[in-house]
């Protein structure tokens, strides 16, 4: 029997320590991190075909992640790690919204955007704060969609429908007013109400040389300090004026020397003065944008068919008033001024004249020389007698050969010497246009005066003045005489 040696060691004990198992990284754990990156791509894929704007931001407002790459024209490497606030536009539009810094989820929340070129994108947004284990904000994560294109057309079409209801407005107005001043003064009152003007007018520039004139207006031109109102008014003139004439079909703007935005849409009406529309508004006020340049513009098109219309109604007025020949009143006129004279003359306790004018032998003139040259006897014989008084004076031809001239203020005395000047001068110069007559032409003249305070009728002073006037033709014509029979 064997015994172990004294001195040697006993032989190692087996350790019972349990051995573990590690899983190789193609084994266990690859499926699940396949799933993880698969996912992860899926993710990123989504969110590059949804969204045009995506991102981190940490506790500090500072960008930590950012998709697509680039996003908005801005390359991830450049906004990783930057204040998002710089992505911010300073537009009114914004509303001072920061979707970077929301405090609570927020959806379809619109944000101008800066892309890199300096231009601007709106950005609907979708945002929550992140949030820590505790419940601390410690971020904010989000998706954008690019909505430039479409918040241009939106608004674009809200100001169409803007442009459309400020003109129904100003149409509808229109319609309840008959007379031009009235129509034109709603209209003006309308549009600078709806585009924030202190005022609105129709301006004209009258011909070459002349100072522009306010035809219809509408608000007020409010002196600046100490400046008279009127100096205000004559800068607002001056400035529209000047944008008048550079002749754009656009609307143009400017300003008073006195800082005073104006507004001007030239109005070419096809009859009438160079006109335009004119808008303007307080010192220190904001100029003017494109939707109002437009707004005017539209209206513009309401202004010039009033003016035109207006200007048609007065060339009719003029044509049924005015011998087409000789340019003098016509009969019907006459007789419609006749009493407003005489209405005035009463009033200021004055006298006044009438002439009845009839040319001796006329028929001779376009029987033998015909008809053009007749007319020219006309025209010839309304010249004199329009040189014969004072503007404020009537003249007309009452039809055929036969003129009336009313004379205010003057006595059978001062018309008596006009009619001799005639008598001397008229064979005359009429013999220039019609020579060779057999019998000359003259004229034969019957003057009624009425004196102040008289109560004479308008038709009795006429049938005076007709009767003195035949009564010369049947003495031998060429010459005047006076009607001194008392009034009926």
């Amino acid at each position: 029997m064997s015994s172990s040696t004294a001195g040697e060691a006993p032989p190692p004990v087996a350790s019972r320590a349990p051995v573990v198992a590690r899983a190789n990284d193609s084994g266990l754990f690859a499926p699940l991190r396949n799933a993880l990156l698969d996912s992860r791509q899926r993710w990123r894929d989504l969110v590059n075909m949804a969204a045009d704007f995506a991102f981190e931001t940490d506790e500090h407002g500072r960008f930590s992640f950012v998709m697509p790459d680039p996003a908005l024209g801005w390359s991830a490497v450049t906004l990783l790690g930057q204040p998002a606030d710089l992505l911010l536009a300073e537009l009114s539009e914004s509303g001072g919204f920061n979707p970077f810094r929301t405090a609570r989820p927020i959806r379809r929340h619109r944000t101008w955007l800066k892309r890199p070129d300096g231009s601007v994108a709106c950005i609907a947004f979708a945002a929550a704060p992140l949030l820590d284990g505790k419940g601390r904000q410690i971020g904010v994560r989000g998706l954008g969609i690019d909505v430039t294109e479409q918040d241009s057309a939106e608004a674009q079409m809200a100001a169409m429908l803007r442009r459309s209801e400020v003109l129904d407005h100003i149409l509808t107005i229109m319609r309840n007013e008959m007379a031009t001043p009235s129509v034109m003064r709603a209209a003006l009152d309308a549009l600078a109400n709806a585009l924030g003007a202190e005022g609105a007018a129709v301006i004209t520039t009258g011909e070459a040389g002349a100072d522009p004139m306010i035809l219809h207006q509408a608000g007020i031109i409010s002196q600046a300090g100490a400046r008279p109102a009127d100096d205000a008014t004559d800068q607002v003139l001056a400035t529209a004026a000047r944008l008048v004439a550079d002749g754009s079909d656009s609307p143009v703007q400017g300003a008073t020397a006195d800082g005073r935005p104006v507004l001007v849409c030239a109005c070419k009406t096809r009859v009438g003065a160079p006109a335009g529309l004119t808008l303007w508004r307080p010192q220190g006020a904001r100029g003017w944008d494109l939707d109002d340049c437009l707004l005017a513009g539209a209206a513009t098109l309401v202004v010039r068919v009033v003016l035109e219309q207006d200007a048609l109604q007065r060339e009719i007025g003029h044509q049924a008033r005015t011998d087409p020949l000789t340019g003098l009143f016509n009969r019907r006129a006459f007789l419609e001024e006749l009493p407003r004279h005489l209405d005035r003359l009463d009033r200021e306790d004055e006298c006044g004249t009438l002439m009845y004018v009839d040319l001796d032998n006329f028929k001779p003139v376009n029987d033998l020389l015909g008809h053009d040259v007749g007319d020219q006897v006309l025209s010839l014989a309304a010249h004199m007698l329009r040189n014969l008084v004072r503007p404020t004076d009537l003249v007309a031809r009452l039809g055929g050969d036969e003129f009336a001239v009313w004379m205010n203020g003057a006595d059978h005395m001062t018309a008596a010497e006009r009619a001799e000047h005639l008598r001397v001068n008229a064979p005359r110069v009429l013999a220039e246009i019609a020579p060779g007559l057999e019998l000359p032409l003259s004229m034969s003249i019957g003057i009624a005066s009425r004196p102040a305070g008289s109560a004479e009728s308008i038709e009795s002073v006429m049938r005076r003045a007709d009767m003195a006037m035949y009564a010369v033709k049947r003495g031998g014509r060429g010459h005047w005489r006076v009607s001194h029979a008392a009034p009926a």
